[in-house]
């Protein structure tokens, strides 16, 4: 198992090379890359034991593979394998199946990495790989949007570096459980640049720009996967180090009501779907101890909510409330948005009463008003108009990938339900029906006639990394207090 999983992190990398060599299989390697990542991931919870890797011991320079890391393996194995499908049969370069691949392995890579300095090189990979799908149309507000994002990302990296040198001056190696007894500012610095690649508060205001702008497909990748990256190490570390625990949790429950907030006022299909993905990111940190079953929940529904929301007559609500969609593409993202918000029969149920479950008495109220926010927020999809099936379509068939990557993520909703079946009881079925139909009617009572338009100042670029240096200051005064 030890070399299968050593091979298993390098095979995407050669398989990237190896589609600029044959670029006529481009297609066909990239989706056996996702197939093995998916059986791969699936064996993982075949053999619960954890599988360690001391690949340097004098420096702490492991590898740790366990079912929290197959929840989110499964998560990027499953979206990739739907990005390709969705991208078959368009004319994407072997470029962009090359570059996508590359970004699987490195985001593969960081979800098995227990040490700073590994996860370091694989955050660092993601960036370059991310950017180059971002620029990938060539546009001049597609280079701009991934200049952005990749100057936003190695700021932030090079605050983590100084952190994570200091784990290793204190300690003698960088493994996640020298930062106990690394200085504050260690912890201060390291944390700074995972908040700020996990999209976390308001670290993570680069966000929306970046999904909503990048294409349909990247943007499922963005943020179905590689926000992910920066969630996971944080999730690792509060279950090794349990005294960061309630920082790790405050910022869940900060991220969450920040991230639903915008979102439940954003006029935009997509940028409103940005917001939620930082929401969402609050929900996994808010309970780690169960991050893993809400990152593939999220990863699989937030991915086919992008996918559908570019096949949408229209970014804007407001046309789309004039424009009904086809009734096939409004049943897909009602059922998505049914899964996001809680409803039963979809994983999305199981997760969120699982999370509820899992939090400390401090933390209820608020993600309650997230997970009301989020039945709010979704309302806007479900509540849309769609063409009755005997009238004539007015538009044009969607492609036959589309079709496969939107049933493969929903299937994966309907199929993952089953992981947490204990959260069917009464009570449990109850409270989020009760939560879905009060934000249901606020939103057709009030938010529906509201016009109000949030300011976009802090997603300026000139504040992010003010940003940056204001939430450094805070974790240190975090961690001294």
């Amino acid at each position: 198992m030890n070399t299968l999983s050593i091979l298993w992190i390098v095979i995407p990398f050669f398989i990237g090379f190896v589609i600029y060599l044959v670029p006529k299989f481009d297609r066909y390697l990239a989706l056996s890359m996702a197939i093995l990542s998916t059986a791969y991931g699936a064996a993982l919870f075949a053999n619960p034991s954890p599988l360690t890797l001391q690949l340097l011991d004098s420096f702490g320079v492991t590898l740790v593979i366990d079912p929290l890391s197959g929840y989110f393996i499964l998560t990027n194995a499953l979206v990739t394998a739907a990005v390709v499908a969705y991208c078959w049969q368009t004319p994407k370069t072997a470029f962009f199946y090359a570059q996508l691949i590359i970004l699987h392995g490195s985001v593969n890579a960081a979800f098995a990495c227990a040490d700073f300095i590994s996860l370091y090189v694989a955050l660092e990979v993601i960036s370059i790989a991310a950017f180059l799908l971002i620029a990938y149309p060539r546009s001049d507000r597609s280079i701009w949007v991934g200049l952005r994002y990749l100057f936003v990302s190695n700021t932030a990296m090079l605050f983590y570096l100084v952190g994570a040198v200091l784990v290793y001056q204190s300690t003698g190696s960088f493994y996640f459980g020298g930062l106990a007894q690394a200085p504050p500012e260690a912890f201060a610095l390291i944390g700074v640049g995972l908040l700020v690649k996990g999209g976390i508060f308001v670290s993570g205001l680069w966000l929306p720009l970046t999904h909503s702008e990048s294409e349909t497909p990247v943007s499922a990748v963005l943020s179905g996967v590689v926000v992910k990256a920066g969630v996971y190490p944080m999730v690792r570390c509060a279950l090794v180090l349990q005294e960061f625990d309630p920082i790790i949790r405050l910022f869940g429950v900060s991220t969450a009501l920040l991230g639903v907030f915008y979102a439940m006022f954003e006029k935009d299909t997509k940028r409103m779907l940005a917001f939620h993905t930082v929401s969402q990111i609050g929900f996994i940190l808010a309970a780690p101890e169960v991050g893993g079953f809400y990152a593939l929940t999220h990863g699989l529904v937030k991915s086919s909510l992008f996918l559908i929301a570019g096949a949408l007559p229209s970014r804007s609500f407001k046309e789309l409330q004039e424009r009904p969609m086809p009734t096939a593409i409004w049943v897909a993202l009602v059922i998505a948005s049914f899964s996001i918000s809680g409803f039963p029969m979809l994983s999305g149920f199981g997760a969120k009463v699982l999370t509820m479950k899992s939090l400390v008495p401090w933390q209820v109220i608020a993600m309650n008003l997230a997970a009301l926010g989020t039945a709010i927020s979704f309302a806007k999809f479900i509540f849309l108009p769609h063409q009755p099936p005997e009238k004539p379509a007015e538009h044009q068939p969607m492609r036959t990938g589309f079709w496969i990557a939107v049933s493969l993520l929903i299937g994966g909703l309907f199929a993952t339900n089953g992981i947490y079946y204990e959260a069917y009881t009464i009570a449990n079925i109850i409270k989020p029906l009760a939560t879905i139909g009060v934000g249901w009617l606020i939103y057709l009572l009030i938010l529906k006639k509201t016009i109000f338009k949030l300011p976009r100042l802090l997603e300026q670029f000139e504040h992010l990394i003010g940003v940056m240096s204001l939430m450094l200051i805070l974790l240190f005064w975090m961690v001294l207090a």
